[in-house]
């Protein structure tokens, strides 16, 4: 009887493994298609509503979903206080709240990296030039949404099969 609970939850534990990095990958496209759609409300709030930054990163926390609405508005904070009272740029604020939530969301080093390279330009040039940097990012992140899609639809269904099989084969080194 105990061996068979064992069984069971060592077969409950691989299955859930597996569906754990499925809905990694299955999440990863669909927080790109977000961050894409933060980067664009942002050329809007910069270009028409000529928002400060700050104010326009709160406004694009309200309208994504967690775990990027958390970076955004992370950001937002950061720079209405923090800039304010030690002198920070928008580029430190930028890059402490990306690295600190980004371990939060399922995207990879590209994705960061293009995020981190935009928060350099933030607030530091005329806004046409910030207004191409968005452009530029969005184009990249663009590519990297079409490669985790790719990965998506390779990997998802893979990872679930290895789950399973994976805890059968425990079940069955420990029969």
């Amino acid at each position: 009887m105990l061996k068979f609970a064992g069984i069971i939850l060592v077969l409950f534990a691989g299955t859930m493994i597996g569906f754990l990095q499925a809905a990694r990958f299955a999440a990863r496209p669909r927080q790109i298609r977000g961050l894409l759609h933060a980067l664009q409300r942002l050329e809007t709030e910069i270009s028409y509503g000529q928002t400060h930054l700050p104010e326009a990163l709160m406004r694009i926390s309200g309208m994504v979903p967690y775990p990027l609405s958390d970076l955004f508005a992370n950001i937002s904070k950061s720079l209405m206080k923090d800039s304010a009272e030690s002198g920070e740029t928008v580029r430190e604020c930028w890059e402490r709240a990306i690295n600190a939530h980004w371990p939060e969301t399922a995207m990879k080093k590209g994705e960061k990296e293009a995020m981190l390279r935009l928060g350099s330009t933030l607030g530091r040039s005329g806004r046409e030039d910030q207004l191409k940097h968005i452009r530029l990012t969005t184009l990249q992140l663009q590519v990297e949404e079409s490669a985790a899609r790719d990965d998506q639809n390779r990997y998802e269904k893979l990872s679930r099969s290895l789950g399973m099989l994976g805890a059968a084969l425990v079940v069955i080194l420990i029969i």
